[in-house]
């Protein structure tokens, strides 16, 4: 299937923390020994169309090197794994390509004071999406989605690129909540 665009989610760690933190499988994320977390990768998507191409043949598999190389990003190993599995094979033949794809769009993101913007009040999904394109120059509104949990607290921002990796309007099922409504971003303390 052709790839008609990316998607890179942004995870909220504290809310993914919340009914997590003395889960042994998340306790590198999680448990609070290695520093509080914020934004992490979730991973990068590829679009095709209409869906998502997922589970492609891996000719090649990661590396314990890898793995370790790419913890600060994507905070755990069985995270960093699925996702080459379920994504990365969909892009690229070896897996220090994908990571590496990341890194450098990670890289070039600046990463709002949410904690602070959690304090405000009327706190609305396009006020998040706003905070971002407002400390990232080149990234407009239309190309950050927000994705909330059904009890309206932040779970992921998913940043849409086109296939070149340029910002692009997101998708209507990449976009996630509307701006009007009504949001709250746990804070983890």
């Amino acid at each position: 299937m052709p790839i008609t665009g990316y998607t890179l989610a942004l995870s909220w760690s504290p809310e993914f923390c919340k009914p997590r933190a003395d889960d042994r499988s998340h306790a590198v994320q999680c448990a609070g020994t290695n520093g509080r977390f914020g934004l992490v990768v979730h991973g990068l998507w590829p679009e095709g169309g209409q869906s998502w191409p997922q589970w492609c043949e891996a000719k090649n598999a990661l590396t314990p090197a890898e793995v370790r190389a790419n913890m600060c990003l994507m905070p755990s190993e069985r995270l960093i794994a699925r996702q080459w599995a379920k994504h990365g094979a969909c892009m690229v033949k070896r897996p220090a390509n994908y990571l590496k794809i990341i890194r450098v769009l990670r890289s070039g993101l600046r990463l709002p004071d949410y904690d602070r913007i959690s304090r405000e009040d009327d706190l609305t999904a396009g006020r998040i999406r706003a905070a971002f394109a407002d400390v990232n120059p080149g990234w407009r509104e239309e190309a950050i989605g927000v994705k909330l949990n059904a009890r309206g607290w932040l779970e992921e921002i998913r940043l849409c690129y086109s296939k070149t990796f340029r910002p692009a309007r997101c998708t209507p099922s990449r976009w996630g909540a509307k701006d009007a409504a009504p949001a709250k971003i746990w804070r983890g303390l």
